[in-house]
């Protein structure tokens, strides 16, 4: 049985780890690096920062902030946002991210996945796509979840994965923030249809969904946010579900972080 990961999502505005509802309506939570470090020590296998207007405001990824957080972690950090070249995801592989995620750059020019492929190895490109319902599937989504594309996402998904991405995250816009659980219809259409790992994202809310994103949704791992930062759960207490729940994951830190 393989081992499920999960994984703390920061959404940063502004060097800001903020959280909202439909990627709106932000508010500000505290610094990357410090609730890196605090989830790190929760027991958390990965961080995921995504600098959330860097698409929208056509610029590059806040590399000071990623080298703060890097510096303090010992587990795996994916970066995403303002990611536009191959240059791009090079400065943000020496800033010390491990993995670095794209979605509207590769959207608007496809062949990005596969020269970064080529020069950093699959391992490192991950490939997030927004997806929205529409009509009997869902649309891909731009420029922080704010332009819809005519792509259909599994399709999407699929292309990806012909190009060279070795991870994809998916979320699901209708869910996210709401609490109302991960959209699994779509994540395991998508898992279903791909040979790489696929992260659930959008819509966590009780420990319960992780589970049903990771059995009935077929994910390899569960990204997480809101119901860790406002103190609803710890990693501690969702890797304890998890486990009761059958499902292999690495042991949690005892010790519960605060960050600031």
């Amino acid at each position: 049985m393989l081992t499920r990961r999960l994984i703390v999502c920061l959404d940063v505005d502004g060097g800001q780890v903020v959280k909202g509802t439909h990627f709106v309506d932000l508010r500000p939570l505290g610094t990357p690096a410090a609730m890196a470090e605090a989830y790190e020590r929760q027991g958390a296998d990965e961080i995921v920062f995504l600098d959330i207007s860097a698409s929208i405001e056509r610029r590059p990824t806040l590399l000071a902030e990623v080298r703060q957080t890097a510096s303090r972690l010992a587990i795996p950090l994916t970066v995403g946002g303002g990611v536009r070249t191959v240059d791009d995801i090079a400065n943000t592989l020496r800033a010390g991210a491990d993995k670095v995620a794209m979605n509207t750059a590769a959207v608007e020019r496809p062949e990005l996945i596969t020269r970064a492929a080529e020069r950093f190895g699959a391992q490192c490109v991950v490939v997030s796509i927004d997806a929205r319902r529409h009509e009997s599937g869902w649309r891909v989504m731009t420029h922080g979840a704010r332009s819809v594309t005519p792509f259909d996402a599994v399709a999407w998904a699929e292309r990806c994965v012909a190009l060279g991405a070795g991870e994809l995250l998916v979320t699901s816009i209708d869910r996210d923030g709401t609490r109302s659980g991960y959209d699994t219809a779509l994540i395991r259409t998508v898992a279903d249809r791909v040979g790489v790992p696929v992260i659930a994202s959008g819509g966590a809310g009780t420990p319960e969904h992780l589970v049903q994103a990771l059995t009935d949704g077929r994910a390899d791992a569960v990204l997480v946010a809101g119901v860790l930062h406002d103190g609803t759960y710890t990693v501690q207490s969702l890797k304890a579900h998890l486990q009761t729940a059958g499902i292999l994951v690495r042991a949690a830190e005892r010790t519960e972080g605060v960050y600031a």
